[in-house]
């Protein structure tokens, strides 16, 4: 399924999705339309599962990040994962061992805007038990690429 074509194919567009691929081909010495060919059946299979456009979050008033540990009733987790999905400042949601709760990133103005998101939005969700909040004083890396093998 995944060659060192595909795989270089995948390294280049994690990299910059918008490549045309013309420079693809040119980059990894394939016809355009083989190259073209090997990532329609990728997105087909389920390999490349979209496109994505990050954007700096500075420019959108965004810069805050923390990252809360949802901890919720019994029998409620599945339900205020739902809920904690529907709101917008949350970016991520992760079930995580250890306390089993939730844990999730979200991206805020500022403290004060957060210390809101967490009593207004996300304290208020029926099953919610408590919070416990982590904010991020800098980011050292922050990336969506799969760390990917240099051959199969």
């Amino acid at each position: 399924m995944l060659d060192e074509i595909n795989l270089a194919i995948l390294k280049i567009l994690q990299k910059k999705a918008r490549i045309p691929n013309i420079e693809v081909s040119r980059q990894i010495n394939l016809a355009p339309s083989a190259v073209l060919e090997r990532i329609r059946k990728m997105e087909k299979q389920g390999i490349i599962d979209g496109y994505e456009v990050r954007l700096n979050p500075e420019l959108f008033n965004r810069s805050q990040v923390a990252f809360i540990h949802v901890y919720t009733k019994s029998g409620a987790l599945d339900s205020v994962g739902e809920k904690l999905a529907a709101i917008q400042e949350i970016q991520e949601i992760h079930f995580v061992s250890g306390n089993d709760c939730l844990l999730v990133k979200v991206r805020t103005t500022d403290t004060s805007s957060l210390g809101l998101l967490l009593q207004n939005k996300i304290s208020s969700i029926d099953g919610v038990q408590s919070t416990r909040t982590e904010t991020v004083l800098s980011v050292v890396k922050e990336t969506n690429q799969i760390p990917l093998p240099k051959s199969f």
